[in-house]
């Protein structure tokens, strides 16, 4: 009797996370069960020739069987589970053309973290319109793709409302390296996810203006207060935001220079343009579109985020940072919460 085929895995998107997600996969099943699509082409020759990703990931070496596309339809095909990769604001994009070539049943896994500029949309929110009924689960907690890649010890919140698909991902993505804990807060996931990048150039420029480890330290729990209340007033649930895809992320994120988030913040607080700032990296800093997109929804959601509000205006509007750390500094004393 011939046994089953296997289920097959796509990753949408060759970036460094959609990279060392591919790998990380490849360690839990089988990597011939697993294709990556890649945007550009010369990253999917390499991945196929090379076996590695030296534009995004440099210095892995990528399972031979792991094969890549630039077509989204065959990297699709037959799929039921897809992790979509790419960055937040191309989502939209991206899902779109990808819709009609998922196979029927498919899970699609979301592991950009942003919200969609002009629209203030959640990942869940856009794939909604773009992939109406599919069923959809969000992965997100600290990570830096480099040591998931080289599997170094990783735990991250896999949410999901259908308890049955959330097994089914974590027997297929978990590994004694990759450590999934489920949770049903959709919501809760995607917002501490994407708001953790806004803190961490918020971070950033404290260390940049070498303003102390006290004030990193105070700017990280009053950015934590800040991603509870629009987490709650969005649905969101606290404990999902004191866990791995909220306090955890906010942590890794607003401690390393690994993280492009931060590491954009402390080349502005060092006194660089935004331009200047962003100039020659090939990743994006998601933290600089949510940011805009943050303080729009917040607003419309009546949540105070004094930071988010901070970085906004230095980020997208010029504004002078000392007199911004200045202004924050000086708001009226209040009860903490």
């Amino acid at each position: 009797m011939t046994a089953p085929t296997p289920a097959r895995l796509a990753v949408i998107g060759a970036g460094a996370w959609g990279t060392a997600l591919a790998q990380a996969a490849s360690r839990a099943r089988h990597p011939r069960q697993t294709t990556i699509w890649a945007h550009e082409g010369d990253v999917a020759q390499a991945i196929n020739r090379e076996h590695g990703n030296p534009l995004f990931l440099p210095g892995v070496v990528l399972p031979t069987e792991l094969r890549a596309t630039t077509d989204l339809a065959e990297a699709a095909k037959d799929a039921t589970i897809v992790l979509l990769a790419v960055p937040a604001q191309h989502l939209r994009e991206v899902t779109a053309r990808l819709a009609p070539h998922l196979a029927a049943g498919a899970t699609l896994v979301l592991c950009a973290k942003g919200i969609e500029v002009g629209t203030g949309k959640l990942m869940s929110e856009v794939l909604d319109e773009t992939a109406p009924g599919v069923l959809v689960a969000v992965l997100s907690g600290p990570t830096f793709a480099a040591e998931v890649a080289a599997g170094k010890p990783t735990a991250v919140t896999l949410a999901t409302a259908d308890a049955a698909a959330g097994r089914t991902l974590v027997e297929a993505l978990g590994s004694a390296a990759l450590r999934p804990y489920l949770s049903d807060d959709v919501i809760g996931a995607q917002v501490g996810g994407a708001v953790k990048n806004v803190m961490a150039i918020a971070c950033g420029i404290i260390e940049g203006r070498r303003l102390g480890d006290n004030a990193r330290a105070a700017l990280m729990t009053r950015g934590l207060a800040e991603i509870m209340r629009l987490g709650e007033a969005l649905g969101g649930k606290r404990e999902t935001l004191m866990g791995l895809s909220g306090l955890g992320d906010l942590a890794l994120t607003c401690n390393s220079m690994q993280s492009r988030n931060m590491s954009l913040g402390v080349a502005l607080g060092k006194g660089k343009s935004l331009a200047e700032a962003l100039a020659g990296r090939r990743s994006i800093a998601e933290g600089v579109a949510t940011a805009a997109a943050v303080r729009a929804l917040a607003e419309r959601q009546r949540v105070d985020m004094p930071i988010v509000n901070a970085v906004e205006a230095i980020v997208h509007h010029g504004a002078d940072i000392t007199r911004t750390i200045a202004a924050v500094l000086e708001r009226p004393f209040k009860s903490e919460g």
